[in-house]
Formats: C-alpha cells, structure tokens, sequence
C-alpha cells in the first residue's frame, strides 16, 4: 500500500487507524460509492469538502456522504460573513489532493477544518486517505486532534 500524507502523519503522532482499499472509477468518485464500496453506512463517511472564505480564506469541511454543506452555516462557524466552494481546478494546487482522494489530513497547509458535529456521537468515522480508493477509519477525536478540527453544525437539515 502506498502510504499518503494523511497515513504518514497519523503514523507520526501514533494515532490508531484503519485502512479501508477499495477499486475506483472516474465517474464514480463520490463518498456515497466508496461508502458503498467499503461496505460502511454512509452517515459514517465522510467526504471532505475545500472552500474559501471572504475573510478567512481557504476553509476544510468533512461532512457525511449523503448530506449537503450548509454554506451559510459554514461562513458563521468560520467566521466569514460569505463562502464559496473551491473551484475544482485549485483543489491540487492548494491542498495537494485531487478530486475524490482529498483528505483533511495532510494538504500542503493547515486550514481551519470543521467536522459536521453528527461525527461527535460515532465511534469512528471515514475520511479520505489522500488516494482514490483508499479510506482511513479514524475516531472522531483523534481527527480533530491531528487536524485541530471544530465541531460545528455545517449541514443542510
């Protein structure tokens, strides 16, 4: 397996983690199929999200699978007064990650990261490793930990 930044830090500061392989395709690149393809509920993983902020600039958020960013929510939390998604064709020239193997774990730089607070109550959850097909189980906390993550309601209800 070829480890990414994400595993490589979590080796690093000897956070316990799980490794979930899975085969991929182009047109199926969203956190729903690869919930799917891992065999875990899609209220357990969660895709990760960039945006950018007109005060704070770029901003991370990890959602679940199914649900949808609430951009107003996310600006308040954040502390921007508007926010926009990252237009796709920055994502690797800003976070180090591509499309559908983004992980809050490891981007060129730290940015402020929200985790939808649904996550708070589960054991563990799913993220991105860094790599297309390749998901690392993490608890709650110790993402929060390595990517000093808040936990705050940024989901459409």
């Amino acid at each position: 397996m070829h480890k990414t930044n994400a595993i490589r830090i979590l080796d690093k500061e000897q956070i316990t983690y799980r490794i979930h392989e899975y085969p991929w395709s182009e047109e199926h690149l969203d956190a729903v199929t690869a919930a799917e393809k891992v065999g875990m509920p899609c209220e357990k993983v969660f895709k990760t999200l960039v945006a950018t902020g007109d005060k704070t600039g770029v901003i991370v958020g990890c959602i679940p699978a199914e649900n949808e960013l609430d951009l107003k929510s996310f600006a308040k939390v954040s502390g921007n007064k508007k926010v926009e998604m990252l237009a796709m064709k920055e994502l690797e020239n800003i976070t180090g990650y591509i499309r559908g193997g983004c992980s809050p774990i490891g981007m060129k730089k730290r940015f402020p990261t929200y985790v939808a607070s649904a996550a708070v109550n589960m054991d563990t959850i799913v993220i991105s490793a860094g790599k297309r097909g390749l998901q690392i189980e993490i608890s709650p906390a110790d993402l929060q930990q390595v990517t000093d993550a808040v936990f705050a309601d940024i989901t459409v209800s």
